[in-house]
């Protein structure tokens, strides 16, 4: 097991039938030929594509109305021409990842926990992906030596508790790797929980399979961040699978990011909220506001678009399918929450707070000596 190419080769079985819904889709540029685009949107998303992969299984592509030239799934995989448009302040890192990596394929921007990149590459290439400028290299897949000097890292810092899996999609590896890297983070004995971040139960379900579970269980609490954009991308097969995974004892939890005509209305994230929480089980956990990636300025609104959108939410959902409406602060400075203050005035222990029917109180705090 020491390359991207030899993992794959192994003969098809129930763990890897997945393998045949990446084939099927579309893997390059040259596949754009086989959609139902018009001459101009095939040459449009071609040059587009040059900039940044295209890939998405066939799965996901079926769930696409081809009719509808606005449609939120075709939006999120599809070049567009727009992405060729650059604007200043746009940035090729822009959260800082390369500044916080003292060893390759990790990122060390918390005392407690690190980024792990297994590969770069993923089951589907999202148009909007702040880390579009990392999956370029078709040989920038997983490899045992690859990971040794971050895997040292992270043995001799005994302040880390928890290393989050992503790239890339960890997800998109056979089980084989996957057990083998799991295996090689649980020896290390103050790593607590293994986290992976992910679009394969979204655009894959197929990939959830019993062998995947079983090379991901073992000593540490395993959670799993999906990344569900639009309650489109709920399916009966994306519930089986994130049946598999809470049957499995995996915690679920689910990061949107906010997409200009994707789910930048409080009817599209409602109906999202609601179903990841109540038909997935999975725990809505962020909403990104859209990062500086190059050429996304068309998928980004405004911060206080997302703040009255998520102003909205609270007041229509309970708190367990409410978001966190976050923005990941270029230079490395982390996630921050950006929703809606409450908090009208303060004097003292003495505060106005605008409740969610919109009308102001007061509250007088009442402490102990």
């Amino acid at each position: 097991m020491t390359s991207d190419t030899s993992l794959h080769a192994a003969p098809a079985t129930p763990d890897t039938a997945w393998q045949d819904e990446i084939r099927a889709g579309v893997r390059h540029v040259r596949d754009l030929a086989s959609l139902p685009l018009s001459p101009a949107e095939r040459a449009a998303a071609k040059s587009a594509a040059a900039n940044h992969k295209v890939r998405a299984p066939k799965a996901y592509l079926d769930l696409i109305d081809w009719n509808d030239p606005a449609d939120p799934i075709r939006a999120q995989v599809i070049p567009s021409p727009e992405e060729l448009e650059e604007v200043e302040g746009e940035l090729d890192d822009p959260i800082a990842d390369h500044e916080f990596s003292p060893v390759p394929r990790l990122t060390h921007r918390h005392a407690d926990r690190v980024l792990l990149f297994p590969t770069y590459q993923c089951a589907v290439y999202c148009r909007f992906c702040f880390r579009k400028e990392s999956l370029t290299s078709i040989g920038r897949g997983y490899t045992r030596e690859a990971l040794e000097p971050a895997l040292a890292y992270i043995s001799g810092h005994p302040e880390i508790r928890e290393v989050i899996l992503t790239g890339g999609d960890p997800l998109s590896l056979p089980d084989a790797a996957l057990a083998e890297i799991r295996a090689r983070v649980e020896a290390i004995p103050h790593v607590r929980l293994l986290r992976i971040h992910t679009r394969v139960p979204v655009v894959l379900p197929s990939r959830i399979t019993s062998g995947l579970v079983a090379a991901l269980q073992g000593r540490l609490m395993v959670t799993i961040v999906t990344h569900f954009n639009h309650a489109r991308e709920i399916t009966d097969a994306t519930e089986a699978a994130c049946r598999t995974l809470r049957h499995a004892g995996f915690v679920l939890l689910n990061q949107s990011v906010l997409l200009k005509g994707v789910n930048d209305s409080v009817d599209v994230l409602e109906e999202l909220c609601r179903e990841l929480m109540y038909r997935l089980g999975v725990k809505p956990y962020y909403l990104h506001h859209g990062d500086l990636a190059r050429g996304m300025a068309h998928r980004r609104t405004t911060i206080a678009q997302g703040q009255a959108l998520t102003e909205a939410l609270r007041a229509r959902l309970s708190g367990i399918c409410n978001p966190v409406y976050v923005l990941d602060l270029p230079e490395g400075g982390g996630k921050v929450p950006i929703g809606p203050c409450y908090v009208e005035a303060r004097e003292g222990g003495n505060w106005r707070l605008r409740g969610l029917d919109g009308e102001v109180r007061a509250y007088a705090e009442v402490v102990g000596a």
